[in-house]
């Protein structure tokens, strides 16, 4: 016997349970075992745990249901409820979209729905700005994608960067030369690279320049032509640093920009030039913003329920 508490995020609680309350019918009728408390944003679910899994599960697939085709249906819930009709199908097709095969075969999709939205947008977009939790897949997505567009040979090169910033430790006081004091700083990057490029290709890569991995500082004087570039952890970043990195761009390139705004390392928190660029950079064309949120995270559940409740501490703090 357990208790939950399963997050409404991405869809109005209205389009989800319906009016009066007609959609929760159904869905409370499919779990009879199951007390189910509907709450604003929230379920508070208690009985077995391993219903309360599914329950969670089917939910998280209507909502990324209609996150993708903004309805949701009585008949679309039976379907996810039953699995047996042409909405599980059609979800399923559209999340099987692959961005590229990694290593063992493995296919590597945008699995969620801002995930397969910086996929949509990044056709149309050449800069594109992906702001959200930790292991929500922003980094790794943007990677595929350029993973993908150096094997169809839409670019060049691929280039990822990401800010050094010390986070209590001084790079002078740590062994070995300046690459491997540098690497643990790169190492995401390296291990996403490593999912989808066999070991041996990706030391080829690297060693005639075609995949760059470095530190935000070598990017400055560069004009970075016809590659696809990926900052990561911009959050760490001054508006001076956005600035210099944003003025790389050359002909045939794409950048992707992430950030998660929760995890600022800077002395001074408001030295972040994330934000401040975001707002600037509003309203020009071949630019996307996309916000990245809980229901993304692809890692242990757990995790989205740990991002929550820091959110809402943070809340609380800037409330008082």
């Amino acid at each position: 016997m357990g208790e939950r508490l399963i997050l409404i995020e991405g869809i109005d609680p209205l389009a989800l349970f319906g009016v009066n309350n007609a959609k929760y019918d159904i869905i409370a009728k499919h779990f009879p075992k199951l007390k189910i408390v509907a709450r604003g944003h929230e379920l508070k679910v208690i009985g077995d745990d391993e219903q309360i899994n599914i329950l969670e599960e089917k939910i998280n697939k209507m909502i990324e249901f209609f996150g993708r085709y903004k309805y949701l249906t009585d008949a679309n819930i039976q379907d996810f409820l039953n699995e047996t009709t042409e909405t599980l199908d059609k979800a399923e097709d559209d999340a099987t979209d692959v961005l590229v095969y990694g290593n063992h075969s493995k296919a590597i999709k945008a699995r969620t729905v801002n995930q397969r939205l910086l996929v949509e947008l990044y056709e149309s977009n050449d800069l594109l700005f992906a702001i959200g939790p930790a292991g929500s897949g922003k980094t790794y997505t943007a990677i595929a994608l350029a993973v993908r567009a150096l094997k169809n040979k839409q670019v060049k090169r691929i280039i990822l960067t990401r800010p050094a910033v010390e986070a209590g430790e001084r790079l002078g006081f740590l062994p070995g030369d300046m690459k491997e004091k540098l690497d643990p700083y790169l190492q995401p990057l390296y291990d996403a690279l490593n999912d989808m490029i066999p070991a041996k290709k990706l030391q080829e890569f690297m060693e005639d320049g075609t995949v760059q991995i470095a530190p935000l500082a070598f990017m400055r004087g560069r004009t970075l032509d016809h590659a696809f570039v990926i900052l990561d952890e911009a959050q760490n970043t001054t508006i001076s640093q956005l600035k210099m990195f944003l003025t790389r761009m050359g002909k045939n390139a794409k950048f992707v920009v992430t950030g998660d705004l929760t995890q600022i390392d800077l002395p001074r928190k408001e030295d972040s030039g994330l934000v401040k660029t975001i707002k600037l950079l509003d309203g020009i064309n071949d630019i996307a913003v996309i916000y990245f949120d809980a229901r993304d995270i692809i890692r242990h559940t757990l995790v989205k329920y740990i991002v929550n409740a820091f959110d809402r501490d943070a809340e609380l703090k800037e409330k008082n």
